[in-house]
């Protein structure tokens, strides 16, 4: 029977992150490559193998632990040349993160995954503080969920970019107006 169903029969939209094993299993920055690769679709071990460019043996194990942990399953088998070819899929469309350990987990996977720019490519990192109302920070987080949500491009031509948007409070403390002026 499979666990990572709903009842009925849907993929779980987000699966909630809050063990020890699971933090260690996309902790590992070939594991976290690996679910970047199945969120494109499901994939034998071949087919990782090649995409992520490391033996067989390599990706298997990667993909054990992934598997234990409850992030990837087993999603069709078919024979092929007297053997069985096994597919895997993750288990849910995403994740969703406790508030606490979310942001930091957030930022150690994005920097995993960081490459080096390319002569001619675009690559920008920043920190820069938004002065807002809430109800102008509800806007903007509400639109960046909108853009986020837009489906994967299947153009051969793109490649995939990072973009790790945190909208926080900051305790950026105010100074008091300036009564000289």
């Amino acid at each position: 029977m499979d666990t990572w169903r709903m009842e009925d029969g849907a993929v779980p939209e987000k699966l909630a992150l809050n063990s020890p094993a699971q933090f260690k299993a996309l902790g590992h920055p070939m594991r976290h490559r690996m679910v970047n690769v199945l969120r494109q679709r499901p994939a034998t071990l071949s087919q990782l193998a090649t995409a992520l460019g490391m033996t067989k043996g390599t990706v298997s194990y990667h993909l054990r632990v992934l598997r234990e942990a409850g992030f990837v399953r087993l999603a069709d088998t078919r024979q092929v040349r007297g053997g069985t070819e096994q597919h895997f899929a993750l288990v849910s469309r995403g994740f969703k993160l406790d508030d606490e350990i979310g942001p930091k987990f957030l930022l150690n996977a994005a920097m995993a995954e960081m490459l080096p720019a390319r002569p001619g490519q675009a690559d920008d990192t920043i920190l820069r503080h938004l002065w807002l109302t809430p109800d102008e920070a509800h806007a903007l987080a509400a639109r960046l969920r909108k853009q986020a949500a837009k489906p994967r491009s299947t153009d051969p031509g793109r490649e995939a970019y990072g973009l790790l948007i945190s909208l926080y409070r900051a305790d950026i403390p105010k100074l008091p107006p300036d009564e000289t002026g």
